[in-house]
């Protein structure tokens, strides 16, 4: 029979929040190991420390599923993780594990010098959630918090570190969301985090930090000139990255509006029209 692990989950825009980290633990021959893993979107930015460790273990996407459809009308989307465990550029094991909306189903570890499995059992951390997160992404560690406070710090692999605040929401019950993708199509992912709009929260705004891989920093996004724009914002956006094209949305009145940009040859967005 499948283990079911409570996760606690803010559902918010049609997404899901997971408390970090998320706390695991299982026995070897030798002893009882317990870690934390942080993941983002799709299973992005994932990484893992051993308790009592400082450092932390890459944990590279070998795949992710997104089921919304087998369960049925109604039912919670089923998300698969599968990821490689890299210590000095080498594989050294495979992390298991599906979500649907707050449980963690079966989270798992094999070890590959001897490909031993181990079950994973969930730690609850006394306290609850303190909404602190990470991602390791391009070598860079990225924290903040998703409810308690608007800071954010990335500290890069050669010491360097920038902090920044981060616009947050004005309701006590909304909480800070983040994603993960390449928001300007040059095959490297960026981070945007996303709040609730100061009117009625119908749609989400946007704060996004490019990854520049010359200079190997996280630049905050330029916004376009919105003159000829119906949202003179970065919000609801959505991607369209077959056309290489950068849609947001927003409501005006009793009407929704949809602007398309396009990056121009020296990376500034530059507005196509509206629909």
């Amino acid at each position: 029979m499948k283990k079911l692990f409570l996760l606690i989950v803010i559902a918010i825009f049609g997404t899901f929040l997971h408390a970090q980290p998320v706390t695991l633990k299982y026995v070897t021959e030798m002893k009882e190991l317990r870690l934390k893993l942080y993941y983002g979107n799709g299973g992005k930015g994932a990484f893992i420390q051993y308790e009592g460790k400082k450092e932390i273990i890459p944990l590279k996407v070998k795949s992710y599923k997104l089921d919304t459809i087998s369960q049925g009308p109604g039912q919670p989307a089923h998300h698969y993780f599968v990821w490689d465990e890299m210590v000095n550029g080498k594989l050294n094991g495979t992390y298991k594990m599906m979500q649907m909306k707050n449980v963690i189903v079966d989270p798992s570890y094999i070890r590959i010098r001897d490909f031993t499995h181990f079950d994973l059992d969930l730690v609850e951390e006394e306290g609850g959630p303190d909404g602190d997160d990470k991602y390791l992404l391009h070598d860079a560690i990225i924290s903040f918090n998703h409810f308690y406070n608007n800071r954010l710090l990335i500290q890069y692999p050669d010491g360097k570190k920038m902090n920044a605040e981060l616009p947050f929401p004005d309701s006590p019950d909304a909480a800070q969301q983040s994603i993960i993708d390449d928001y300007n199509f040059d095959g490297y992912d960026d981070l945007a985090f996303t709040i609730p709009d100061a009117g009625m929260g119908v749609y989400s705004m946007f704060t996004i930090y490019l990854y520049n891989p010359k200079t190997k920093r996280f630049d905050l996004f330029k916004e376009p000139d919105y003159s000829k724009s119906a949202c003179s914002c970065l919000c609801d956006v959505s991607l369209d990255k077959k056309n290489k094209l950068l849609y947001t949305g927003c409501r005006g009145g009793a009407s929704w509006h949809q602007d398309a940009y396009r990056f121009d040859k020296n990376g500034t967005l530059k507005w196509m029209g509206t629909r």
